[in-house]
Protein backbone atom coordinates (compact mmCIF):
# COMPACT_ATOMS: atom_id res chain seq x y z
CA UNK A 1 0.00 0.00 0.00
CA UNK A 2 3.05 2.44 -0.30
CA UNK A 3 1.85 5.54 -1.91
CA UNK A 4 4.84 7.92 -0.57
CA UNK A 5 8.56 6.36 -2.20
CA UNK A 6 10.50 9.63 -1.30
CA UNK A 7 10.68 13.32 -0.27
CA UNK A 8 10.15 14.55 -4.00
CA UNK A 9 7.00 12.63 -4.34
CA UNK A 10 5.46 14.63 -1.66
CA UNK A 11 6.57 17.46 -2.23
CA UNK A 12 4.77 17.38 -5.95
CA UNK A 13 1.91 16.29 -4.09
CA UNK A 14 1.81 19.51 -1.88
CA UNK A 15 2.33 21.43 -4.92
CA UNK A 16 -0.93 19.67 -6.58
CA UNK A 17 -2.25 20.41 -2.91
CA UNK A 18 -1.57 24.10 -2.54
CA UNK A 19 -2.93 24.84 -6.54
CA UNK A 20 -6.08 22.80 -5.08
CA UNK A 21 -5.95 24.51 -2.43
CA UNK A 22 -5.41 28.11 -4.07
CA UNK A 23 -8.57 27.58 -6.00
CA UNK A 24 -10.93 25.91 -3.56
CA UNK A 25 -9.86 29.01 -1.20
CA UNK A 26 -9.87 32.31 -3.19
CA UNK A 27 -12.81 31.10 -6.23
CA UNK A 28 -9.90 32.00 -8.45
CA UNK A 29 -7.37 29.85 -10.71
CA UNK A 30 -4.37 29.34 -8.83
CA UNK A 31 -1.41 31.94 -10.19
CA UNK A 32 -3.90 34.53 -8.97
CA UNK A 33 -2.85 34.45 -5.70
CA UNK A 34 0.90 33.65 -6.55
CA UNK A 35 0.84 36.71 -8.76
CA UNK A 36 -0.90 38.99 -5.68
CA UNK A 37 2.39 37.23 -3.70
CA UNK A 38 4.90 38.07 -5.93
CA UNK A 39 3.73 41.57 -6.53
CA UNK A 40 3.13 42.24 -2.57
CA UNK A 41 6.64 41.10 -2.13
CA UNK A 42 8.46 43.38 -4.37
CA UNK A 43 6.17 46.29 -3.63
CA UNK A 44 5.85 46.32 -0.20
CA UNK A 45 8.90 46.60 2.28
CA UNK A 46 6.60 45.16 5.46
CA UNK A 47 5.35 42.58 3.73
CA UNK A 48 8.96 41.26 2.60
CA UNK A 49 10.05 41.39 6.40
CA UNK A 50 7.23 39.38 7.75
CA UNK A 51 7.77 36.55 5.08
CA UNK A 52 11.36 36.68 5.60
CA UNK A 53 11.02 36.55 9.26
CA UNK A 54 8.56 33.61 9.17
CA UNK A 55 10.54 31.96 6.80
CA UNK A 56 13.77 31.96 9.14
CA UNK A 57 12.44 30.43 11.66
CA UNK A 58 11.46 27.63 9.48
CA UNK A 59 14.59 27.30 7.77
CA UNK A 60 16.12 27.35 11.65
CA UNK A 61 13.43 24.33 12.31
CA UNK A 62 15.15 22.50 10.07
CA UNK A 63 18.33 22.19 11.02
CA UNK A 64 17.06 21.59 14.53
CA UNK A 65 18.59 18.25 14.84
CA UNK A 66 21.97 19.63 14.18
CA UNK A 67 21.88 21.76 17.12
CA UNK A 68 21.06 19.19 19.21
CA UNK A 69 24.34 17.94 18.82
CA UNK A 70 25.71 20.87 20.52
CA UNK A 71 23.23 20.68 23.65
CA UNK A 72 23.77 16.87 24.35
CA UNK A 73 21.10 15.66 26.65
CA UNK A 74 20.96 12.49 28.78
CA UNK A 75 18.07 12.21 30.21
CA UNK A 76 14.14 11.16 28.97
CA UNK A 77 11.22 12.47 30.38
CA UNK A 78 8.91 10.32 28.26
CA UNK A 79 7.82 8.25 31.27
CA UNK A 80 7.72 11.70 33.66
CA UNK A 81 5.00 13.82 31.21
CA UNK A 82 3.34 10.74 29.18
CA UNK A 83 4.36 7.55 31.05
CA UNK A 84 0.73 7.27 32.74
CA UNK A 85 -0.95 7.02 29.56
CA UNK A 86 0.14 3.00 28.21
CA UNK A 87 -0.97 2.42 25.13
CA UNK A 88 -4.11 3.45 24.11
CA UNK A 89 -2.81 4.41 20.94
CA UNK A 90 -2.58 0.54 20.11
CA UNK A 91 -6.16 -0.04 21.06
CA UNK A 92 -7.82 2.87 18.77
CA UNK A 93 -5.17 1.58 16.15
CA UNK A 94 -7.05 -1.87 16.84
CA UNK A 95 -10.91 -0.56 16.66
CA UNK A 96 -10.41 1.57 13.62
CA UNK A 97 -7.75 0.61 11.49
CA UNK A 98 -7.51 0.54 7.77
CA UNK A 99 -5.85 0.98 4.90
CA UNK A 100 -7.89 3.72 3.48
CA UNK A 101 -7.96 5.38 6.94
CA UNK A 102 -4.10 5.10 7.27
CA UNK A 103 -3.60 6.63 3.51
CA UNK A 104 -6.16 9.68 4.57
CA UNK A 105 -4.19 10.39 7.72
CA UNK A 106 -0.25 9.79 6.25
CA UNK A 107 -1.59 12.47 3.33
CA UNK A 108 -2.88 14.74 5.93
CA UNK A 109 -0.02 14.41 8.26
CA UNK A 110 2.59 14.54 5.38
CA UNK A 111 0.84 16.80 2.38
CA UNK A 112 -1.86 19.08 3.78
CA UNK A 113 -0.25 20.16 6.42
CA UNK A 114 2.14 22.05 4.43
CA UNK A 115 -0.24 22.77 1.78
CA UNK A 116 -2.38 24.49 3.93
CA UNK A 117 -0.01 26.58 5.36
CA UNK A 118 1.33 27.51 1.85
CA UNK A 119 -2.04 28.39 0.91
CA UNK A 120 -2.84 30.29 3.58
CA UNK A 121 -0.54 33.00 2.60
CA UNK A 122 -1.83 32.97 -0.87
CA UNK A 123 -5.39 33.23 0.34
CA UNK A 124 -4.76 35.99 2.74
CA UNK A 125 -2.55 38.07 -0.05
CA UNK A 126 -4.83 37.35 -2.58
CA UNK A 127 -7.96 38.58 -0.31
CA UNK A 128 -5.91 41.80 0.42
CA UNK A 129 -6.45 40.35 4.37
CA UNK A 130 -3.16 41.83 5.63
CA UNK A 131 -3.97 41.20 9.23
CA UNK A 132 -4.69 37.86 8.83
CA UNK A 133 -0.97 37.77 7.00
CA UNK A 134 0.90 39.36 9.34
CA UNK A 135 -0.86 37.54 11.84
CA UNK A 136 -0.29 34.14 10.27
CA UNK A 137 3.66 34.87 9.75
CA UNK A 138 4.29 36.01 13.55
CA UNK A 139 2.17 32.84 14.87
CA UNK A 140 3.98 30.33 12.82
CA UNK A 141 7.47 32.15 13.99
CA UNK A 142 6.24 31.73 17.58
CA UNK A 143 5.30 28.26 17.14
CA UNK A 144 8.27 27.36 16.14
CA UNK A 145 10.21 29.39 17.91
CA UNK A 146 9.02 28.59 21.54
CA UNK A 147 8.68 24.84 20.87
CA UNK A 148 12.19 24.80 19.33
CA UNK A 149 13.75 24.94 23.28
CA UNK A 150 11.58 21.94 24.16
CA UNK A 151 12.61 19.69 21.35
CA UNK A 152 16.46 20.71 22.84
CA UNK A 153 15.50 20.25 26.59
CA UNK A 154 12.53 18.29 26.95
CA UNK A 155 13.02 14.77 25.20
CA UNK A 156 9.74 12.97 24.77
CA UNK A 157 9.99 9.76 22.08
CA UNK A 158 7.33 9.01 20.03
CA UNK A 159 4.58 6.66 21.42
CA UNK A 160 5.51 4.03 18.70
CA UNK A 161 9.01 3.70 19.89
CA UNK A 162 8.05 3.19 23.58
CA UNK A 163 5.16 0.68 23.27
CA UNK A 164 4.83 -2.82 21.23
CA UNK A 165 1.15 -2.36 20.92
CA UNK A 166 1.69 0.70 19.23
CA UNK A 167 2.37 0.40 15.41
CA UNK A 168 3.85 3.13 13.43
CA UNK A 169 1.21 3.36 10.73
CA UNK A 170 2.89 5.69 8.61
CA UNK A 171 5.52 3.07 7.27
CA UNK A 172 2.42 1.22 5.74
CA UNK A 173 2.05 4.18 3.02
CA UNK A 174 5.62 5.73 3.48
CA UNK A 175 8.41 3.08 3.88
CA UNK A 176 11.10 5.08 3.92
CA UNK A 177 9.99 7.67 6.07
CA UNK A 178 12.95 6.94 8.28
CA UNK A 179 15.52 7.51 6.23
CA UNK A 180 13.30 10.21 4.15
CA UNK A 181 11.72 12.68 6.24
CA UNK A 182 13.18 11.33 9.66
CA UNK A 183 16.23 14.03 9.47
CA UNK A 184 13.09 17.03 9.76
CA UNK A 185 11.49 15.57 13.04
CA UNK A 186 13.45 13.42 15.75
CA UNK A 187 12.55 10.70 17.28
CA UNK A 188 12.41 12.50 20.93
CA UNK A 189 11.05 15.71 19.83
CA UNK A 190 7.37 14.73 20.49
CA UNK A 191 6.73 17.70 23.08
CA UNK A 192 4.69 19.75 21.81
CA UNK A 193 3.14 18.15 19.43
CA UNK A 194 3.82 21.27 16.17
CA UNK A 195 1.45 19.14 14.28
CA UNK A 196 -1.13 19.86 16.73
CA UNK A 197 -0.38 23.33 17.42
CA UNK A 198 0.17 24.73 13.91
CA UNK A 199 -3.10 23.39 12.19
CA UNK A 200 -4.89 24.45 15.21
CA UNK A 201 -3.38 27.60 15.05
CA UNK A 202 -4.14 28.04 11.33
CA UNK A 203 -8.24 27.35 11.87
CA UNK A 204 -8.14 29.47 14.31
CA UNK A 205 -6.79 32.29 12.20
CA UNK A 206 -8.97 30.74 9.02
CA UNK A 207 -12.09 31.46 11.69
CA UNK A 208 -11.51 35.24 11.58
CA UNK A 209 -10.77 35.36 8.12
CA UNK A 210 -14.48 35.94 7.03
CA UNK A 211 -14.13 33.53 4.04
CA UNK A 212 -16.16 30.47 5.20
CA UNK A 213 -15.20 28.25 3.14
CA UNK A 214 -11.46 28.37 4.17
CA UNK A 215 -12.45 28.38 7.94
CA UNK A 216 -14.05 24.85 7.45
CA UNK A 217 -11.54 23.51 5.63
CA UNK A 218 -9.21 24.82 7.82
CA UNK A 219 -11.23 23.76 11.08
CA UNK A 220 -11.16 20.10 9.18
CA UNK A 221 -7.58 19.79 8.18
CA UNK A 222 -7.03 20.25 12.22
CA UNK A 223 -9.59 17.42 13.47
CA UNK A 224 -7.95 15.21 10.46
CA UNK A 225 -4.56 15.91 11.67
CA UNK A 226 -5.23 15.62 15.57
CA UNK A 227 -6.90 12.48 15.10
CA UNK A 228 -3.85 11.43 12.68
CA UNK A 229 -1.18 11.89 15.42
CA UNK A 230 -2.66 9.37 17.40
CA UNK A 231 -4.18 6.88 14.87
CA UNK A 232 -0.18 6.84 13.41
CA UNK A 233 1.10 5.98 16.38
CA UNK A 234 3.46 9.16 16.84
CA UNK A 235 1.93 11.50 19.73
CA UNK A 236 0.86 11.48 23.26
CA UNK A 237 -2.25 13.25 24.68
CA UNK A 238 -0.07 15.45 26.55
CA UNK A 239 1.37 16.36 23.13
CA UNK A 240 -2.21 17.20 21.83
CA UNK A 241 -2.58 19.13 25.24
CA UNK A 242 0.93 21.68 25.03
CA UNK A 243 -0.10 22.02 21.34
CA UNK A 244 -3.33 23.42 21.70
CA UNK A 245 -2.06 25.94 24.08
CA UNK A 246 1.02 26.69 21.92
CA UNK A 247 -2.10 27.35 19.63
CA UNK A 248 -4.08 29.05 21.29
CA UNK A 249 -1.39 31.37 22.50
CA UNK A 250 0.27 32.14 19.46
CA UNK A 251 -3.19 33.08 17.16
CA UNK A 252 -4.18 35.55 19.90
CA UNK A 253 -0.50 37.13 19.98
CA UNK A 254 -0.53 36.98 15.88
CA UNK A 255 -4.04 38.60 16.04
CA UNK A 256 -2.78 41.59 17.99
CA UNK A 257 0.48 42.59 16.19
CA UNK A 258 -1.01 41.69 12.90
CA UNK A 259 -4.33 44.11 14.11
CA UNK A 260 -0.95 46.75 14.98
CA UNK A 261 0.64 46.30 11.47
CA UNK A 262 -2.17 46.75 9.74
CA UNK A 263 -3.50 49.69 11.73
CA UNK A 264 -0.05 51.34 11.43
CA UNK A 265 -0.34 50.64 7.59
CA UNK A 266 -3.48 51.91 7.31
CA UNK A 267 -1.75 55.38 9.79
CA UNK A 268 0.21 55.97 7.40
CA UNK A 269 -2.07 56.14 4.20
CA UNK A 270 -3.88 57.99 5.89
CA UNK A 271 -0.67 60.72 7.14
CA UNK A 272 -0.30 60.60 3.23
CA UNK A 273 -3.63 61.14 1.94
CA UNK A 274 -3.81 64.31 4.45
CA UNK A 275 -0.62 65.72 3.50
CA UNK A 276 -1.90 65.33 -0.41
CA UNK A 277 -4.60 67.08 0.27
CA UNK A 278 -3.20 69.75 2.28
CA UNK A 279 -0.65 70.09 -0.83
CA UNK A 280 -3.59 70.52 -2.86
CA UNK A 281 -4.92 72.70 -0.86
CA UNK A 282 -1.84 74.86 -0.83
CA UNK A 283 -1.95 74.81 -4.48
CA UNK A 284 -5.41 75.91 -4.81
CA UNK A 285 -4.81 79.37 -2.99
CA UNK A 286 -1.90 80.03 -4.50
CA UNK A 287 -3.45 79.94 -7.99
CA UNK A 288 -6.34 82.13 -6.56
CA UNK A 289 -3.81 84.53 -5.38
CA UNK A 290 -2.12 84.55 -8.82
CA UNK A 291 -5.39 84.88 -10.46
CA UNK A 292 -6.60 87.99 -8.37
Amino acid sequence: MAVFHSMTSIMFDTLIAVMGLLWFGTGKQPFAAGGAFIKSLLTSRKYLVFFVSMLAILLLNKFELKLEAFFPIHYDLTSALSGWEGSWQGRLQHVVHSDALTLVCAFFYLVMFQAVMVASVGIYTYEKNLKLYYAFCVALLLNYFIALPFFLFVPVDEAWSVSPHIRFLMLDTFPNFESQYRHLSGLDNCFPSLHTSISVTMALLAARSGNKRWATFAGINAGVILFSIFYLGIHWFTDMIAGMCLAAATAAIGLKVGEWANRRQDGLGKDKLKSRDKWIRGNARVKALEER
